[in-house]
């Protein structure tokens, strides 16, 4: 499971997820992309789902790049726990995605193999995508 080795700040802000993405929407290393439409959070299990879902359709051929990174504690406080007393410990780690951000690339590989692919790794995901072909 992704996660990071280490962070600065244990526990993090939720973070506003307005405005769309500038950086890290465009294809830059394979053919076929993943573009997210709306915002949302990504769990490190989504992503490794994801991932599984696309590998195993194309039988471990081409590439595959990831290009999200979940990089966010999220904290949850026990079950029947009374409220006050802080913050809860870090749960998970969650990757923030804004509308125009590359989730997946994939290359080496047709594109129809490629479509059913992202396709398959799009129905693991909680917010709307779209499938991309680069220009080249």
């Amino acid at each position: 499971m992704l996660q990071p080795k280490r962070v600065k700040y244990r526990r993090a802000f939720r973070g506003s997820r307005a405005g769309i993405a500038t950086r890290g929407s465009s294809i830059k290393y394979g053919n076929f992309a993943l573009k997210s439409l709306e915002s949302g959070w990504l769990t490190a299990r989504q992503i490794e789902s994801a991932r599984r879902a696309m590998t195993h359709y194309t039988k471990r051929g081409g590439r595959l790049w990831i290009r999200v990174f979940p990089d966010k504690p999220i904290t949850k406080k026990p079950p029947e726990t009374r409220m006050g007393s802080g913050k809860g410990m870090v749960d998970h780690y969650v990757a923030v995605i804004k509308p125009g951000t590359i989730l997946f690339e994939m290359g080496g590989v047709d594109r129809v193999v490629a479509a059913e692919a992202m396709k398959r790794a799009a129905a693991k995901l909680p917010v709307e995508v779209k499938f991309l072909v680069s220009e080249e």
